[in-house]
């Protein structure tokens, strides 16, 4: 594996930024002391800061010294942790109750950092590569915050790359795709209105319940019978909410879910069939239903070409025995879909192992993204840097598209 040399030696004070990052969690939008130390550090390196774009979000700007083309890039990470207990105790463990670094966005904005550093004091491109500290990743859609704010009317590039740490993925091995790699994202609420009564006196009243086990067991037709086999879809119920007490028929009931799908026409069959199954099922039961249906993630689609790419600089880093060119995507969901739509790019993963990385003192559970025993694996800093910076001076080196 080609590891830069200084960014070898310098793992044990990334190591450190890691840590701290990781013991100071901040949500969505409120990412301040992480943007703070981003742009300090940037600063300290002599990189062209700006900040403010979505609130906390900042862009780094370095300029090659090896001609004076205008053509740019741009390689994000995503900076906000999420809402829940940290299980593990080491001392790098969350320092704030309800807030954990459970995805490895601490590790995310480090490799970019100490990728950072390098292009600054070198300069061995000809171009421009803009880096990009993203907040709200965790369903706040900072990555669109950011556009609406002008980033790319700011800071335009050709192209725009997205890494993230995986799981299971064996570490230090790199896993990229042509196409969809990531799900969108929509959640549901189905309320279901009737007429409440006593239990033991069912007729005076208009039951929701009933009407709500139908609808449930309705709803997966849609993925069985509606949907084209060889498209992919998911559709899952994760919540039923009625009733208070035993010897009540309550008014309302409430189903609830989420439906990941690759793409948007498959998004909105499943929407249509969804509310004519709420509404003609609730009607044949007396009541009214009514679907919520929010779209929060669009598909995060690579492009085929910055995809092919993508695995070749990849391979120069890590080599070809390193690298699946043909991962198989996931169903979860990733924000810089949002970036995708706007400019052509490639989002990638890097491999993080199966947790035997993490440090006497972490949980009991597994080292799965969003599980409170997860840590970031620190031995990937310097990979994952590396890997940005041989992106970034191969994809500039590149011939300039038409």
């Amino acid at each position: 594996m080609n590891i830069i040399p200084e960014l070898k030696d310098w793992h044990g004070e990334f190591r450190d930024i890691r840590r701290d990052i990781h013991a100071h969690p901040e949500l969505s939008y409120e990412e301040k002391r992480t943007s703070a130390l981003i742009q300090s550090l940037l600063q300290q390196w002599g990189v062209e800061t700006t900040s403010g774009l979505a609130g906390t979000g900042v862009v780094g700007t370095i300029r090659g010294k090896r001609g004076n083309s205008t053509r740019a890039i741009g390689l994000r990470a995503d900076i906000d942790a999420l809402p829940m207990q940290e299980a593990n105790q080491f001392g790098h463990a969350s320092t704030y109750a309800g807030r954990m670094h459970a995805c490895g966005h601490d590790g995310h904005t480090t490799m970019l950092l100490a990728a950072t550093r390098y292009l600054a004091q070198t300069r061995d491109f000809d171009g421009v590569v803009h880096v990009i500290f993203q907040p709200a990743e965790e369903g706040g859609a900072g990555a669109r915050r950011m556009i609406e704010d002008g980033l790319f009317e700011r800071f335009p590039v050709e192209a725009v790359f997205g890494m993230h740490n995986w799981p299971g993925l064996p570490a230090g091995e790199f896993g990229v795709c042509a196409g969809p790699i990531m799900a969108s994202c929509a959640e549901f609420q189905i309320h279901i209105d009737g007429k409440g009564t006593h239990a033991a006196m069912p007729h005076l009243g208009v039951d929701p319940i009933m009407p709500a086990v139908q609808i449930a067991q309705a709803l997966q037709t849609i993925i069985s019978r509606n949907r084209n086999p060889l498209d992919t879809a998911v559709l899952s119920i994760t919540q039923i909410h009625t009733g208070s007490a035993d010897n009540i028929i309550p008014t309302h009931a409430v189903v609830s879910g989420t439906v990941r799908t690759y793409a948007d026409s498959m998004t909105d069959m499943v929407e249509q069939r969804m509310q004519t199954i709420t509404e003609q099922i609730a009607a044949a039961f007396n009541c009214v239903g009514r679907l919520k249906f929010h779209r929060t993630y669009p598909a995060t689609i690579n492009d085929p070409g910055e995809a092919a790419f993508c695995a070749q600089a990849l391979k120069s880093v890590a080599g070809a025995a390193h690298v699946n060119d043909a991962v198989r995507p996931s169903m979860a969901s990733e924000d810089f879909a949002y970036m995708l739509r706007v400019r052509p790019g490639c989002y990638f993963w890097l491999g993080s192992g199966d947790g035997s990385h993490r440090s006497e003192g972490h949980g009991e559970g597994p080292c799965l993204l969003h599980n409170d025993s997860y840590d970031f694996n620190d031995e990937l800093i310097p990979v994952g840097a590396s890997a940005w910076v041989g992106l970034a001076q191969q994809r500039l080196a590149q011939a300039e598209p038409t």
